[in-house]
């Protein structure tokens, strides 16, 4: 296909009807010229292809695939290699299924422990999730088959994500929340880039043409798709001329209708449209070309890309020589977990695994003498007293206990926060009786995020799997008899307790909009520059062996330097050790973090082997960005070159002095001079942030489309909505409390224009505020304006995401897409 004359022979019919999905999951072509729909579907970490009904809750069926390890855990390999196997081993699955884009990675900064998607997202560090990002785009689209680099940009909360406005900083825009995407789309090329849900400083993502135009595609090179989150289309006339070109999901028949019209009157120009529509053919193309590239794996072998990523991801926090288990010894398995484990989060991602293992059954096929107890109930995490005493009772007729215990399902979704950094009460009581009864213990950690660990000290091991896929359960189990050696290091700083993290005052934001106040002084940058303690360092992760680092040389190379080393592992085990190297400035004068990472490398090496590693330091890494150049500089001065073993365990340290500007002092605020536990005051962000801030929109009445379905209970007739939704959850999800609960939250952050998620006509929408409005009249005039055509298609829209047409009973669904929800009302059965 010939993109350019494609373009050039559409009517604008043709063109408008490209800008939106065919369906929910369907890129719609142009029938008359031969070009035929392709099919995306979420990931990140395995593919959520639903043949029939649709959601973005994991409540439908989806069909089976791999569910490899998540991304918070993948990120503990630091292995690029590994992390482009496993692309490829992705991309194989989607050519399988027919899927010609996945929607992932997700590269988004972890600013906090609490972010109730940060399963899904790499680091608290731009250089280490950028760079892995790149390496999942490599892998994946090296077998034919597109990505949707997500989410663009700082979509950081649940909580109010829709509607939220993120107001951050240009330092901290660029140097930590920006850095990902750049280094993803420089280095990986992805077909496509999701749009946000959220505002970035006043502007909604899809519709930001700084974000779009002037950032992703002048300075960084895109060629690719901007797609919309699923309903994250705001305004139907701002997005195309900002660089937004496809919608999703659809049809969205009034956006294609205003954006023709708009073009026939001149408001929209014609040639903002071309440059969409021949993105948008671009990508079709794109998945054709790529039709002979075979399957490279088939799926038990991509079952055993997943179990080798769990084996490395996985981080031995503690270990006093308890680890590895001797096979022979008699061993209490304690923990529901152990057999029921928690492998992956739940919303969008969530996978129907081809197959699911356990590490109780890996343990007994491995020959260990293993007894069981569960401990408390998998779902609630609850703990009665009966079920305490029976796993202390087997836990003190055993040599070993090995207690699983970690966050359950409900603690993590997309769609809202957790509120604590606690696990369940029943986790922590059982961890304490079991250390009481049996000194040798060992606890295997399961979950997507950190949490505090009051009773740290007791147990003689401690080892983390995170969310570990599939295969999770085999991977613990060769890691805890040593058949296989831990090499995770921790890609987030597990702090001590909720209030020592750097917004542990102001996050999640409840309001409409909310403020980075910590600026660049997230995750390990904020700990090391006030000094504080924290449970877990950056980077740290132990091994059943001992590496050793010696002679660091630098020499200049190019626009930087090259650092290099030797690392020799002196233990008896082959194993492998990350190691990490951070630039810290020495005598700044503008405000900067004590030390960032700048380049990291997984050393592989026998008993007694040693290697000469080199790593490059390009001048860039010893850059800031200049909020009033609106360019990047470099101050001059003294800088170290660390290498270490964690964030907080340096190795070795060499001083380099760096051309550059001559130090001057900044005009920050003193607070982001001298951090301090509480000094980031709205005051001071204020200062930092330079300019007025953005407008914060109130709730209240006259409602907008903007308004979420919890601004409506300021009305009497909202009221009655909020009650009907309620109950309907309950009939939906019966007896789960805890989903009810969730979903609940989720759909009172909901605005109205995610009605359009199910079909629904944006001109409907508007008669909706209207009558919400009471303004009754207008608003049943709207609704009768709309032709009958156009309702039917809203109707077959709204039927294809779940809805069986059937006996003809009314009902409400939830739907969720890329975490979007919405409510509607269709004919037939519920999903």
């Amino acid at each position: 296909m010939n993109v350019d004359d494609a373009v050039s022979s559409m009517t604008l019919e043709e063109k408008c009807t490209c800008l939106t999905g065919e369906g929910y999951w369907m890129l719609g072509g142009c029938a008359r010229l031969g070009i035929e729909p392709i099919l995306v579907s979420d990931g990140p970490h395995g593919l959520r292809k639903q043949a029939g009904a649709a959601d973005n809750l994991g409540l439908a069926a989806s069909e089976p695939a791999v569910s490899f390890p998540t991304a918070s855990a993948v990120a503990c390999t630091f292995n690029l290699d590994l992390m482009r196997t496993m692309g490829e081993a992705l991309g194989d699955e989607a050519r399988e299924q027919g899927v010609a884009v996945l929607l992932g990675p997700g590269v988004n900064m972890k600013r906090s422990p609490l972010c109730g998607r940060n399963f899904e997202y790499f680091s608290e560090d731009p250089c280490l999730a950028g760079e892995l990002g790149a390496a999942y785009i490599q892998g994946v689209q090296s077998r034919g088959v597109g990505t949707s680099l997500k989410h663009f940009a700082c979509n950081n909360q649940e909580t109010n994500r829709l509607i939220v406005d993120a107001v951050v900083d240009e330092r901290a825009l660029h140097e930590v929340y920006l850095e990902p995407f750049r280094r993803a789309v420089e280095q990986g090329r992805p077909w496509t880039v999701m749009t946000a849900y959220n505002l970035l400083n006043g502007a909604y993502c899809s519709e930001d043409a700084q974000l779009m135009e002037r950032i992703a595609r002048e300075e960084w090179g895109f060629e690719g798709v901007f797609v919309t989150d699923w309903g994250a289309e705001n305004d139907n006339l701002a997005s195309l001329p900002a660089g937004l070109d496809l919608v999703m999901p659809g049809p969205r028949a009034d956006y294609r209708r205003e954006v023709a019209e708009a073009v026939s009157r001149g408001v929209l120009s014609e040639a903002d449209l071309d440059r969409a529509v021949s993105r948008i053919l671009g990508l079709h193309e794109q998945h054709v070309s790529a039709a002979n590239i075979g399957i490279k794996r088939s799926q038990a072998e991509r079952l055993d890309v997943a179990r080798a990523v769990a084996e490395e991801a996985a981080v031995l926090l503690e270990n006093d020589g308890i680890l590895p288990l001797d096979a022979a010894a008699r061993i209490a398995v304690v923990g529901a977990f152990a057999r029921k484990p928690r492998y992956q989060g739940a919303g969008s991602s969530k996978i129907n695994p081809a197959s699911l293992d356990c590490a109780f059954e890996a343990l007994e096929a491995a020959g260990v003498p293993v007894a069981f107890a569960p401990g408390y109930d998998a779902d609630t995490g609850e703990a009665t007293e009966e079920q305490l005493a029976e796993a202390v009772r087997v836990a003190s007729q055993a040599e070993v206990a090995v207690v699983f215990v970690g966050l359950p399902d409900a603690s993590e979704s997309e769609g809202s926060d957790r509120m604590d950094m606690a696990l369940p009460a029943g986790h922590n009581a059982l961890v304490e009786r079991v250390c009481a009864a049996n000194p040798n213990t060992v606890i295997v950690l399961q979950g997507g995020s950190p949490v505090e660990l009051p009773w740290r000290g007791k147990p003689r091991a401690i080892l983390l799997s995170y969310l570990s896929g599939c295969r999770g359960g085999r991977a613990t189990a060769d890691l805890l008899l040593g058949v296989a050696n831990p090499s995770g290091k921790l890609a987030e700083t597990w702090p001590l307790r909720l209030a020592d993290t750097p917004c542990a005052d102001f996050f999640p934001a409840q309001g409409r909009q909310a403020s980075y106040r910590e600026s660049i002084y997230t995750g390990y940058r904020y700990y090391d520059a006030v000094g504080i303690e924290v449970a877990y360092p950056f980077g740290h992760g132990l091994s059943y062996t001992a590496f050793s680092y010696r002679d660091m040389r630098v020499a200049d190379a190019d626009e930087g330097f090259e650092v290099s080393f030797t690392v020799r592992n002196d233990g008896d085990r082959a194993g492998k050790e990350v190691v990490q190297l951070y630039v810290a400035p020495r005598d700044a004068q503008v405000f900067k973090a004590p030390q960032q990472l700048k380049g990291f490398a997984k050393v592989e090496l026998a008993p007694g082997e040693e290697r000469r590693v080199a790593l490059r330091v390009p001048r860039s890494s010893f850059a800031h960005y200049c909020p009033a150049e609106g360019a990047w500089d470099v101050e001059a001065g003294t800088y170290e070159l660390r290498v270490s073993s964690s964030s907080r365990d340096v190795r070795l340290c060499r001083e380099v002095q760096v051309a550059g500007k001559a130090a001057q002092p900044d005009n920050a605020p003193g607070a982001y001079h001298r951090v301090a536990p509480g000094c980031f005051t709205e005051e001071a962000f204020a200062l930092l942030y330079g300019r007025r801030l953005p407008k914060v929109l109130t709730p209240l009445r006259p409602y907008t489309a903007n308004a979420t379905v919890g601004d409506l209970q300021t009305s009497l007739l909202g009221k009655a909505v909020c009650y009907l939704l309620r109950r309907e959850l309950k009939l939906l999800l019966p007896g789960d409390v805890a989903q009810q609960k969730s979903l609940e939250l989720l759909a009172m952050d909901t605005p109205l224009r995610m009605l359009a998620m199910s079909g629904m006509d944006m001109n409907l929408v508007a008669g909706i505020v209207d009558i919400m409005n009471y303004h009754f009249l207008r608003g049943i005039k709207r609704l009768r304006s709309l032709k009958p055509a156009k309702q039917d298609e809203a109707a077959k829209a709204s039927s294809g995401k779940g809805a069986a047409q059937g006996a003809g009973q009314e009902v409400r669904t939830i739907e969720e897409d890329e975490g979007r929800c919405s409510t509607s009302s269709q004919k037939g059965a519920g999903a």
